[in-house]
């Protein structure tokens, strides 16, 4: 049964809280990713600012880095990416000189994405840097706590 709407008389304009109440919320699934995925974006943001890089192109930087010759479909997949929305940030990407296009050798119509010598150093300094900052985000589970909720998380979007 749903309570009653409280009226407009059974407001106490004069109330206060001392401590907000977000214990529902704590039962969310969404909500505690996504707290999670705060934290790391906050972290994340001012690490990479000197190097120009947010976070979709550094994930796209890295699955090149560890897969050259990726099609851009097959990131569209891996990252969940609109094609249209890959445009632009590879296009990005190779005008400040971090990757190349190829074209691709068993599909005349797509090319391979490679990291040009500028794009592999780049991700040789950032992804240890990432990888620290994951880990101080991280440092309050153990490496089994660690590894389980990574698997969890993956379950819920794989």
């Amino acid at each position: 049964m749903i309570a009653p709407a409280a009226s407009v008389s059974d407001i106490d304009p004069c109330a206060t809280v001392d401590t907000v109440d977000v214990a529902f919320l704590q039962t969310l699934v969404g909500f505690n990713a996504r707290m999670a995925a705060l934290k790391a974006i906050g972290a994340f943001i001012p690490r990479m600012v000197p190097y120009g890089l947010r976070i979709v192109d550094f994930s796209i930087l890295s699955i090149v880095h560890h897969n050259p010759g990726v099609t851009s479909r097959q990131l569209c997949d891996a990252l969940n990416l609109l094609p249209p929305n890959l445009v632009g940030k590879i296009a990005a990407l190779e005008k400040r000189g971090l990757l190349l296009r190829h074209p691709h050798p068993l599909d005349g119509r797509a090319f391979g994405l490679h990291l040009s010598v500028e794009g592999r150093t780049l991700m040789q300094e950032t992804e240890p840097l990432v990888s620290e900052m994951d880990a101080s985000i991280a440092a309050t589970l153990t490496p089994a706590e660690r590894r389980t909720l990574q698997r969890l998380l993956r379950k819920l979007y794989e």
